[in-house]
């Protein structure tokens, strides 16, 4: 099935439940960046941004972006009212000091254990690894989302991950268009199964072994 954008943003409503007012949440580019658009009313959030954003703001309304103020994929966006600037060194401080509650990653690889591989295809040129390195291992909780399988139809959430890894036993949430898991200490338990798939579906395109919960949520948006 492609990745039509209802399915995308369906990805990043899930993942906004898991946000609380007074959080910092760092999202990554693609699926994350669309999750404060499906944040509940009401909850207070600041939004950071290894490029030293604090506070960021939606996407803008096109004509009215600001050529110097983008997040960190070089995308435009806005900064909420007590917003704030500040240096990458400082910005990666607050990752490293373990001031980000969530982070909210796209992956190429997890694992039944919970390593992540999301920076690089062997081959494929990239400008580096960012500060995901540093956000899977700092950030609190370490939230992924990502399309269940690859473009040749590769299950994404394996064994081992044979691509290079950003950081091992980070990930405690993923969110695919399938279904959600939850990374324990033993195993990978897939806990809510999004419309119309069922676990038979999911085992199908799994190559990670996983326990399925006592209780599933069916999640239909």
């Amino acid at each position: 099935m492609g990745m039509g954008i209802d399915i995308r943003n369906q990805m990043a409503k899930r993942a906004a439940e898991e946000i609380q007012t007074g959080m910092v949440v760092n999202l990554g580019i693609g699926i994350p960046s669309l999750v404060p658009n499906h944040l509940s009313s009401g909850i207070q959030v600041m939004f950071h941004a290894e490029n030293g954003i604090v506070g960021m703001g939606s996407s803008p309304n096109k004509g009215d972006e600001d050529e110097n103020l983008c997040n960190a994929g070089g995308f435009p966006v806005t900064l909420n009212s007590c917003g704030s600037y500040c240096d990458s060194a400082t910005s990666f401080a607050m990752i490293r000091s373990g001031r980000v509650d969530v982070t909210i990653l796209g992956s190429l690889q997890v694992s039944q254990k919970g390593d992540l591989a999301n920076w690089i295809v062997p081959g494929k040129k990239v400008p580096g690894m960012g500060g995901g390195m540093e956000l899977a291992q700092k950030a609190k909780k370490v939230i992924v989302l990502m399309n269940h399988t690859d473009k040749f139809g590769n299950p994404k959430i394996v064994k081992e991950c044979t691509l290079p890894l950003t950081t091992k036993a980070c990930v405690n949430l993923i969110v695919t268009e399938l279904a959600v898991f939850r990374v324990t200490e033993n195993e990978l338990l897939l806990t809510e199964l999004f419309a119309p798939y069922d676990i038979e579906a999911v085992k199908n395109k799994t190559e990670g072994e996983f326990a399925v919960s006592e209780y599933v949520r069916k999640i239909s948006f």
